[in-house]
């Protein structure tokens, strides 16, 4: 078993260092994301995450009831002239998002109310087929300081695939499991950026839109699988960039501001990617390979007289050399035993069992997965 898992973590780290010289994978592209964009070949991009200017439009400075500034977004890069001059901005990199994205590619646009709903519009108009809109609710947002309108306490996110009847990704199980065990909503409660995550130099924010890792993470680990490219258009300080290092995937950037690619840069250098086998998330059924219980006992990945424990560790069963589970005076498989225990009409066991390994209580399941990595041609 040690060989085969030696032999798979070599051949994956050689596959992840094949040249596409098509590409430039790890690089901020400098400049206009359009022009930057256009330098990039067709259908090539597995998934576009883009936080464009909102185009805020505000109109002075903001203070806080005690005369103290406002940290808002005031720079350069978020001013248009006019609603049309946006609008054309927004078509032409839209335009180019979609000439990059594989026919099985997707598309997330995160936005505010100043912008998102004209987006979504031209999203359908451009043949984009929206399968979600995710609202993040800020755990902690900017308070109305006038006190003249409701607290903006959320953004929205617009995901897309390539047209209504085109394939895309989606890993239902990994969100399932991530959101434990219950369907993953389209409602994220995530704090906004902050602490040791928020870069900032001299006491100053680097950048006034950085968003959570843990936002970036999730949209990540639901669309993308691992080795997929990652185009991010407006790249800023690099968030992308440092949660696909994190998970396994690839980037490309596009940042016209030198401050934003540096610090960027420094960060993505930073980040430490997940070892391998956590990088293994949960396959849906329809999906996973069909391998059973006694292979893993038959294989040595797991040793008869190991014990397995439900989750909270009130149940405890013993793994028999044919596979099925012994407790007490009740036998039984993985399933059969784990329903019985519980008086329930059914249980998978591969979620409900759990083994000791590498001192942490994992999911069988997670060993599956192993086995599946250690065996794969």
């Amino acid at each position: 078993m040690g060989q085969l898992l030696v032999g798979e973590k070599a051949r994956l780290k050689a596959a992840r260092e094949v040249v596409r010289p098509d590409l430039p994978i790890g690089r901020i592209l400098d400049g206009d994301c359009i022009e930057a964009m256009r330098s990039l070949p067709d259908a090539s991009i597995d998934m576009i995450f883009a936080d464009p200017p909102y185009n805020l439009q505000l109109g002075g400075d903001l203070s806080r009831p005690d005369g103290s500034h406002v940290d808002a977004v005031t720079d350069h890069w978020d001013q248009f002239d006019s609603f049309a001059a946006y609008d054309k901005f927004s078509r032409e990199w839209l335009t180019e998002a979609r000439r990059l994205l594989k026919p099985n590619g997707s598309l997330w646009v995160i936005g505010s109310y100043h912008n998102i709903f004209r987006l979504g519009a031209m999203l359908q108009d451009m043949g984009f087929w929206i399968l979600n809109d995710i609202v993040w609710r800020k755990a902690n947002p900017m308070p109305n300081f006038k006190g003249t309108r409701f607290t903006n306490a959320h953004e929205t996110l617009i995901w897309c695939s390539m047209g209504e009847k085109a394939k895309y990704t989606f890993n239902y199980r990994a969100m399932k499991t991530l959101n434990d065990e219950l369907q993953m909503r389209s409602d994220w409660v995530l704090p906004i950026c902050g602490g040791q995550e928020r870069l900032k130099k001299a006491g100053h924010k680097v950048h006034p839109t950085q968003k959570p890792e843990a936002l970036l993470y999730r949209v990540m680990l639901a669309t993308t699988n691992k080795g997929d490219v990652v185009l991010d258009p407006f790249f800023g300080t690099g968030t992308t960039g440092a949660v696909a290092k994190r998970l396994g995937r690839e980037w490309i950037g596009c940042e016209r501001e030198s401050i934003y690619r540096e610090a960027a840069l420094e960060r993505i250098e930073l980040a430490l990617p997940l070892d391998e086998s956590a990088l293994i998330t949960m396959q849906s059924p329809k999906a996973a390979p069909k391998v059973a219980f006694g292979t893993l006992v038959e294989t040595g990945f797991i040793a008869a007289g190991t014990k397995v424990f439900d989750k909270k560790r009130k149940l405890v069963a013993t793994v028999r050399a044919d596979g099925s589970l012994v407790a007490g005076s009740e036998i039984g498989s993985i399933h059969g035993l784990g329903a019985k225990l519980q008086g329930a009409p059914s249980c998978n066991g591969w979620t409900f069992w759990h083994i000791e390994h590498e001192g942490e209580l994992k999911p069988l399941d997670a060993l599956r997965q192993l086995y599946l990595l250690a065996t794969e041609d």
